[in-house]
């Protein structure tokens, strides 16, 4: 009983490892930025050999193909798989910060736990009790929503002229960095909510919120995007 029960955590666990590249394949195409598997290792914060191993094993299993420039695509059948983790893993962040209450800047790690336990029986289910939102917290599309994502005229905040302006989204790859997402929590820039931007420099992003300046580093601004008001 023990080694079953040790056989079918391996292969969960594989099962999960499996979900978690194809879900940050797609993740890095949203952010215009071509998948590689130094991307992959930069983003998961992995090593290159178990990168490699794991990109190998997607392409055997016909969910990615590599491409004569070393860019991975993924195959249909991958990113069917993708679309539907990265659809799970943004309709729970939304019931962790609509339902649960839990802070905006914890939920994207909680939610990686969520994502591959939402059967579609209980996806239905969330779909119906959030509204069918059209984006995750932090801006980002729900795969699948019958509802649009106005993102016009969105440009990074590294890009924003001064003046009054709405946060739309930031990046997923932010979303991993702690430190960062204190910085955005702290300075409101929560994507629906508005800001001023005072000015920009060689340190960042000076912002004005509740009558208090906030400095956003350029690294941090360049993956936040926002539109004037």
């Amino acid at each position: 009983m023990d080694q079953l029960g040790a056989y079918i955590g391996s292969m969960a666990e594989m099962h999960d490892a499996t979900e978690e590249y194809l879900e940050t394949i797609l993740e890095i195409e949203e952010e215009g930025v071509v998948p590689i598997r130094a991307r992959l290792v930069e983003r998961l914060g992995l090593s290159a050999a178990t990168v490699s191993e794991q990109v190998n094993r997607l392409i055997s299993q016909g969910y990615a193909d590599l491409l004569d420039d070393r860019s991975l695509r993924l195959t249909d059948s991958g990113r069917a798989i993708a679309t539907s983790i990265v659809r799970r893993h943004r309709l729970a962040e939304r019931l962790l910060t609509d339902i649960i209450g839990l802070e905006w800047e914890k939920v994207h790690r909680e939610a990686d736990r969520w994502e591959h336990a939402i059967s579609a029986e209980v996806e239905e289910k969330l779909v119906i009790l959030l509204g069918d939102p059209a984006t995750c917290p932090h801006g980002n599309p729900i795969p699948g929503s019958h509802h649009h994502a106005d993102t016009t005229g969105a440009v990074a905040l590294a890009a924003a002229a001064p003046g009054q302006i709405r946060i739309i989204r930031v990046s997923e790859k932010i979303e991993l960095d702690d430190a960062a997402m204190h910085i955005l929590s702290e300075a409101r820039l929560i994507p629906g909510h508005e800001s001023a931007v005072l000015r920009t420099d060689k340190n960042g992003v000076v912002v004005l919120n509740d009558d208090r300046e906030h400095l956003v580093p350029l690294a941090v601004a360049q993956l936040t995007f926002v539109a004037p008001v």
